[in-house]
């Protein structure tokens, strides 16, 4: 596959990039500057030279349409977006990117008469609501209903950055509508792994890095969450880049949903110093957390998943080691 990544320098597209390349698969990366850091954290710098950088603004439609034409691109991973803060901070800049800068992916593969074989972009668990909206009860909205949530309960976010996701998710069905486009839409949750420094529900990231350095650190919130190894992220992508696949579904990603209690034991059982080091407040994200990723698994699946006490493990492992070579950024901390 020729896969071009848009906003491919952050923390999922770093790993999907890698997973790329160690099958060797050839990458671009179109984004508004080169600054391959996070690539770094798990990649030498012969690997990071495959990947070819293409400097371009994902709202600009002539620019990334010449550059999947001139490249040959056959695949195509729209990542590029602004976070929950910024949007909050700017929502004009933020639907700006999110919202005109997806609709310039789709008209791109639209001018390009299938050129490109398959789409697969990141829309988010933030399309849901509150977790009490959902509750089986009167005073929800799925009165009698019961278990996860699947991909097609209501949406009702509680923020412009869900809101502009759900725009993204009905824009693709109208693409595939209207122009025969198919593509994948995945809503990860809490993606923690080397690489994860910023965005809402980094925290738990922080956290480990934290302990990687035996500093302290307060995960500002507390509930439910959904937790998802980034490389297991990464692979999910790059099945659904490969899957056969008709349509233009928006999937929910699902790995272990467990409270911020059960994530701190998790800490503890690989580095007891968790104990003294880490604590958490109790306020719930507002995301409905118990999502259902059955259709997922099977229209494209099987997905991997790695175990929550292994996927801290192998963090703080690749934190530590990254340490004991003097490479270990703490901006984030800082």
């Amino acid at each position: 596959m020729n896969v071009l990544l848009t906003g491919g320098y952050g923390c999922i597209g770093s790993w999907i990039t890698k997973n790329l390349l160690d099958r060797g698969d050839r990458a671009w990366i179109y984004d508004l500057k080169e600054d391959p850091k996070r690539m770094r954290l798990i990649m030498d710098e012969a690997r990071i030279r495959q990947v070819t950088f293409v400097q371009g603004d994902v709202t600009d439609l002539n620019r990334l349409r010449d550059t999947l034409a001139q490249n040959q691109i056959t695949h195509l991973v729209h990542l590029a977006g602004l976070q929950v803060p910024t949007c909050r901070a700017d929502p004009i800049l933020g639907a700006k990117v999110n919202v005109l800068g997806t609709l310039a992916v789709f008209e791109a593969v639209k001018q390009l008469q299938g050129q490109i074989q398959r789409l697969v972009y990141t829309s988010s668990a933030a399309v849901f609501g509150p977790p009490e909206t959902y509750l089986p009860s009167p005073s929800g909205i799925r009165a009698g209903g019961e278990g996860p949530l699947a991909d097609d309960a209501p949406l009702v976010p509680s923020t412009h950055y869900g809101i502009f996701k759900c725009c993204n998710e009905g824009n693709a069905r109208i693409y595939f509508q209207d122009n025969g486009i198919s593509s994948v839409g995945l809503r990860p949750w809490t993606v923690f792994g080397a690489g994860r420094d910023f965005g809402m529900t980094s925290e738990p990231t922080k956290a480990i890095k934290s302990l990687a350095l035996g500093r302290a650190y307060h995960i500002s919130y507390g509930g439910i969450q959904d937790m998802q190894y980034v490389d297991d992220v990464a692979k999910i992508v790059v099945r659904c880049l490969e899957a056969p696949y008709t349509g233009a579904k928006s999937y929910n990603l699902r790995g272990h949903v467990v409270d911020l209690p059960a994530f701190h034991r998790a800490l503890c059982e690989v580095e007891p110093a968790a104990a003294r080091l880490i604590t958490h407040g109790d306020r719930q994200i507002a995301i409905a957390y118990d999502l259902d990723d059955r259709a997922l698994q099977r229209d494209l699946g099987p997905m991997p998943l790695t175990p929550l006490v292994e996927g801290i493990r192998l963090t703080l492992s690749l934190f530590r080691d990254l340490q004991s070579q003097g490479r270990l950024d703490t901006a984030d901390l800082d």
